[in-house]
């Protein structure tokens, strides 16, 4: 099933104090970047945040679950936290800070 535009967009709105945020669709769901890194995915509607070790830790009690059939587990957000912006803001922050920096393609 494919992700609605509106959800990529409203959750990029939400993050945009995290730094560059942009949402890119690929393949009907999408990829959303903060400072050209992946951190998050928006797969059937439903928000999945890439995770790390202090996502984790500030996310303390997080369902796990692949946003798509053999895909890795992500944190899953529920869709009543994406409303408080602050806090998802902070997720994206630390999360964005932990991952490496994506790379180059050869030309």
């Amino acid at each position: 099933m494919a992700s609605r535009a509106e959800i990529a967009d409203y959750i990029t709105a939400q993050i945009s104090g995290a730094g560059a945020v942009r949402s890119r669709k690929m393949f009907g769901e999408y990829s959303i970047y903060c400072n050209d890194k992946v951190v998050a995915l928006v797969a059937d509607d439903q928000l999945f945040v890439k995770p790390t070790t202090a996502g984790k830790a500030y996310l303390q009690d997080v369902e796990e679950a692949p946003p798509y059939p053999g895909a890795k587990p992500c944190f899953l957000i529920p869709e009543d936290m994406w409303d408080d912006a602050p806090w998802l803001t902070e997720l994206i922050r630390i999360t964005e800070q932990e991952l490496p920096l994506p790379k180059k393609k050869k030309a």
